[in-house]
């Protein structure tokens, strides 16, 4: 079987480490040259509206996946009339448009922040208005890691925050009041089988994630059951097939929905060492038509992402459980070289190893 996927960065490279073993071999489209992906696979080098590279991508494999969200549409358009593509293009462009995840959410019942479409000054104006403020403008197409958005904190802000984004459209939520992120990753197969993985417990800085624990700790079977809720429905409206992400406000009403990422996500790289089967070999069993693997955990897990700047090699794997990934990335402010997962069998001696993770420098 051999997959092809757009985009040849960490996620690119961890979905083949996980998916050679099994017999896959896998080609990468990206318009990078200088790819992480490129250790592990064949990186065809072209750009997305570049109708020949494309074709000659996808006449060589057997199926087309991607790692992350602003891959272009059209290119999926072309790509599927030649072989199959996994996710479907309905979840990848939902996903690509604040305003239309937000419809899609509401269409299904999931709760969300109060929120309102702008195009103009005026319309900024008028949200401020209706929906209060503090709250968050956010660019509705490109915006990740906290790129594209600006907090507006008094109605006074309104034509600096317009002058900041646009004009191109946006978005102006509310604040949520919670008291923690969450998320949960999910994974369909073609027949509609869906299993989902332990809600993981996030921390962001800066737009930013940089930690994650799972299971989550003092999550009621309520609210559990509720976050594999509002992934099931979408995976069920969508169609779907891949791994799939949710993000989530924890509030003491229940769940609010954030964001969904129709690909592996961030939040559950400690499903390599901390689950029986990863979300990367889950995606690509997913998307080849093999039978699933089980997604429980094994142990207590957290996941540090590695920011900006590379710790100590030797100083991180000295600590039990924990288990090192790089990414092939030179330093840069801002930018995600790897990530550090610890694997413990309790919490006990989970906290302790993340505290001497954590006392090592460049560790954040």
């Amino acid at each position: 079987m051999r997959v092809g996927i757009l985009g040849a960065g960490q996620l690119g490279q961890m979905l083949a480490l996980a998916g050679i073993p099994l017999g896959m071999r896998f080609d990468f489209f990206s318009p990078t040259p200088s790819a992480s992906a490129a250790a592990v696979g064949n990186v065809i080098i072209g750009e997305y509206d570049d109708i020949a590279a494309l074709r000659e991508f996808a006449r060589n494999v057997d199926v087309v996946t991607y790692e992350f969200e602003n891959v272009s549409s059209d290119a999926v358009a072309e790509i599927e009339q030649m072989c199959p593509v996994w996710p479907p293009r309905s979840a990848l462009v939902t996903s690509q448009d604040r305003g239309l995840e937000k419809q899609e959410f509401a269409r299904l019942g999931i709760p969300i922040a109060p929120y309102r479409l702008i195009d103009s000054l005026a319309d900024l104006e008028s949200a401020i208005r209706d929906v209060g403020v503090p709250g968050i403008l956010k660019t509705r197409r490109f915006g990740y890691d906290g790129k594209g958005q600006v907090r507006i904190t008094a109605r006074s802000d309104a034509e600096s925050a317009w002058n900041a984004l646009g004009p191109v459209p946006l978005i102006y939520e509310g604040l949520v009041e919670f008291e923690r992120e969450l998320s949960v990753i999910a994974v369909r197969s073609a027949d509609g089988k869906t299993l989902c993985y332990p809600v993981a417990e996030n921390h962001h800085r800066d737009g930013i994630l940089r930690t994650s624990f799972a299971p989550a700790d003092r999550l009621s079977d309520a609210k559990r059951h509720q976050a594999e809720s509002y992934a099931r429905a979408l995976l069920t409206a969508f169609g779907y097939v891949g791994v799939f992400a949710i993000e989530m406000f924890d509030t003491a009403s229940g769940l609010v929905a954030n964001e969904m990422a129709p690909r592996v996500h961030n939040s559950g790289h400690w499903t390599i060492e901390g689950a029986e089967t990863s979300q990367f070999e889950n995606h690509v069993r997913a998307v080849c038509n093999f039978p699933l693997g089980e997604c429980a955990p094994v142990g207590y897990s957290a996941m540090f992402n590695l920011i900006a700047e590379h710790p100590d090699t030797a100083s991180v794997l000295a600590i039990p459980d924990t288990h090192l990934h790089l990414y092939g990335k030179s330093e840069r402010s801002g930018r995600k070289l790897g990530h550090v997962t610890i694997r413990s069998r309790t919490r006990e001696d989970l906290q302790r190893h993340v505290a001497s993770l954590r006392a090592i420098p460049r560790i954040v």
